[in-house]
């Protein structure tokens, strides 16, 4: 008896030792965050991680949410869809989030959408544009706008700011946002009477793209399209221009961060995103302003997603005075509001798509040589 009521008590010591660590305490509401800490795209990551922690900062010192501390807990899943569904469920199971500000790309977060409808987790992410994101159900969310957004975004400023009547794309057949903005700028581009005379393919990772450049260079279009992000775009420009290619290259907001990664073979080319942080806005200012002192580096538009995002998931707590998911839920969908970037609200009865504007910025050359800078050059309304 007496070894079995030590081996019972040293069990419910060691199960004691755990608690803490499975959940947010009765005082603390817990949302998640999964991001790309590490990996090929971490330039993202850490800074929405950083931004969404700094909304979460932010919110407690003002008193938190509904009379409780608001607690994020991170993970990283390195862009990988298999360690997303491996993150959240964590999350989920052990923490007991009753949001997640996440995934960062669409193929991460297409991964848990399904799971977080039907855990009834109310799941915003703040830079997935697949068009499919939001198919999941009513409590699945973004703060940014979706693919078929920006590509008519940039197949409008190809026609009607740059003049252009051709046009070619090189994207990644294997990633869905990078197919995704090539049907949709073609589809809009041709719609208004341009002419996509080249259309060339690459897979995920290849380093060279030297034969569909060739062929591209051959057409001789108006502009380039680049649906990537700005690891991959830096490479193609490179060689884009040494095969003799000289038009304007387009892109979306996978190019963010392209300024830091890229030298003079992309000035003068311009790519949507969701905000510039040079904008005349109150709300950008002092976003920039806090995030600059907080981590001493200017805030992308991914860090300014991941900001709303969170702050979305904070009013709508308190709108609806509970972490109930039904109620969180209905609070979420009549978001409408004045964020970093932009007016968020959602169209009653429409899948949780925000409706808000694209800024075009442009690249320009900076103070540094070979290093450019980026500029707000014009916004695009819905």
């Amino acid at each position: 008896m007496f070894k079995k009521g030590l081996i019972l008590a040293l069990v419910l010591a060691f199960v004691a030792t755990l608690l803490p660590a499975c959940a947010a305490s009765s005082n603390e509401i817990a949302i998640g965050t999964i991001m790309p800490i590490s990996g090929p795209v971490s330039a993202y990551g850490t800074q929405a991680r950083d931004a969404s922690q700094m909304a979460v900062d932010e919110i407690n010192a003002k008193g938190g949410v509904l009379g409780k501390k608001l607690v994020l807990y991170v993970e990283d899943d390195e862009n990988s869809p298999e360690k997303t569904v491996n993150a959240f469920n964590k999350l989920v199971t052990e923490k007991k989030i009753v949001a997640l500000v996440g995934g960062l790309t669409s193929p991460c977060t297409l991964s848990i959408v399904g799971e977080a409808q039907k855990r009834k987790i109310v799941l915003v992410t703040p830079s997935s544009t697949n068009d499919t994101v939001t198919d999941a159900g009513d409590y699945i969310f973004r703060s940014c706008y979706n693919d078929s957004f920006q590509g008519r975004v940039m197949a409008k400023f190809a026609g009607e700011n740059l003049s252009a009547k051709t046009a070619a794309i090189i994207f990644d057949n294997n990633n869905d946002y990078s197919k995704g903005l090539k049907d949709s700028f073609t589809a809009a581009f041709t719609a208004a009477g341009g002419t996509v005379v080249a259309t060339e393919s690459y897979a995920t990772g290849d380093k060279d793209f030297a034969a569909q450049l060739t062929k591209i260079a051959a057409a001789s279009p108006d502009v380039l399209f680049v649906p990537d992000y700005y690891n991959t775009v830096s490479l193609i420009a490179k060689q884009a221009r040494s095969a003799g290619i000289e038009v304007p290259m387009l892109g979306a907001d996978g190019w963010d961060e392209i300024a830091n990664n890229a030298g003079d073979e992309v000035l003068d080319c311009y790519y949507s995103n969701h905000y510039s942080p040079d904008a005349d806005d109150a709300e950008v200012k002092a976003f920039v302003a806090a995030f600059k002192a907080k981590y001493n580096v200017e805030p992308n538009a991914l860090a300014a997603l991941a900001y709303d995002a969170t702050y979305m998931i904070a009013d709508a707590l308190k709108a609806a005075g509970s972490t109930d998911p039904e109620k969180f839920k209905a609070a979420m969908a009549a978001t409408d509001k004045k964020f970093v970037t932009g007016q968020i609200s959602f169209a009653a009865g429409t899948k949780h798509d925000p409706v808000k504007s694209a800024v075009i910025l442009k690249l320009i050359a900076g103070d540094a040589a070979d290093k450019p800078k980026v500029t707000y050059d014009a916004t695009v309304n819905p």
